[in-house]
């Protein structure tokens, strides 16, 4: 197929390498000549717009940070929409609300393009390794359409329904993931202070009933003090916002989310929103009388 990326930071620029790998065409946009540069030279070709990007390629992926990023690269005035004359497919991996998702499905069909909303889990090693987790909210035909793309991003592609049922599932998925990642925090910050040695730790208990992603990717990374981004802080904290107001919507408690949402605060309030989410450790540090 012909596909346009748009959005190449820790996720975008991955995926846009697969979809060359797997044999696709691909047309990228992006805000910064140093992130295009690369995948022209891999074979990727450039385009100018949103729009240049739609009116060039059968399927367009977007991969941005928020909501408002999303609405504007869409449906902007020299947006997805604007350039879509030959109806490309939209998906959209960011994470963003499921009613703004739901939104943008319903402008995308007014002007005869199909949507999806596909957000992603298995962070910057997924994305590298094409072995993400997909979550995908849309008709059964538009999801159709787009597996050679989902083929060449991940391992899994499951379509929970319709327009943002794949964001609802997303947050899902963050609420799990963030909570589990405290978890891993606290045991591990309890075995330091404790005089444990930490690959024993990992050892004794990274195959038993402890063991998590969380736990096997992100523990050794608190236990050396290894803060560099696989998926930012500040990434996380507009997820579980996200999360919290869809929960109270629809009038479910999460309070162990909004622990993690207030430590992973600490972590923001002192510079740390760019950090790796494992820097929640940080704020327990704090907490314990030590410096991070």
């Amino acid at each position: 197929m012909r596909v346009g990326v748009i959005g190449l930071g820790i996720m975008g620029a991955p995926m846009a390498r697969n979809l060359l790998r797997a044999g696709h065409e691909v047309v990228v946009h992006g805000r910064t000549a140093a992130r295009v540069e690369p995948l022209i030279a891999a074979g990727a070709r450039a385009a100018a717009s949103p729009a240049a990007v739609a009116s060039a390629v059968e399927a367009v992926v977007t991969s941005l940070p928020d909501g408002p990023d999303v609405e504007l690269v869409l449906a902007g005035p020299d947006g997805v929409l604007a350039g879509a004359a030959r109806g490309p497919l939209v998906i959209d991996t960011s994470t963003i609300a499921p009613d703004t998702a739901r939104a943008l499905a319903s402008r995308a069909a007014a002007v005869g393009v199909d949507f999806l909303d596909a957000p992603v889990s298995g962070g910057e090693q997924g994305a590298i390794d094409g072995t993400l987790s997909i979550m995908v909210g849309g008709t059964s035909e538009a999801f159709a359409r787009a597996r050679p793309v989902f083929d060449a991003l991940g391992r899994t592609a499951t379509h929970m329904g319709g327009p943002g049922q794949g964001q609802m599932t997303k947050l899902v998925n963050q609420v799990i993931g963030a909570t589990t990642l405290a978890a891993v925090a606290e045991g591990l910050t309890l075995a330091a202070h404790a005089g444990l040695d930490a690959d024993a730790v990992m050892a004794a208990v990274g195959s038993g009933a402890a063991t998590s992603w969380a736990l096997t990717n992100l523990g050794p990374r608190m236990q050396r003090g290894d803060w560099a981004p696989g998926f930012m802080v500040r990434l996380q904290q507009k997820d579980l916002r996200l999360a919290l107001a869809a929960a109270a919507g629809l009038g479910v408690p999460l309070p162990t989310t909004a622990v993690v949402h207030q430590l992973l605060g600490a972590v923001e309030s002192r510079g740390g929103g760019r950090l790796g989410t494992q820097a929640l450790a940080q704020a327990l540090e704090i907490l314990a009388g030590a410096r991070p």
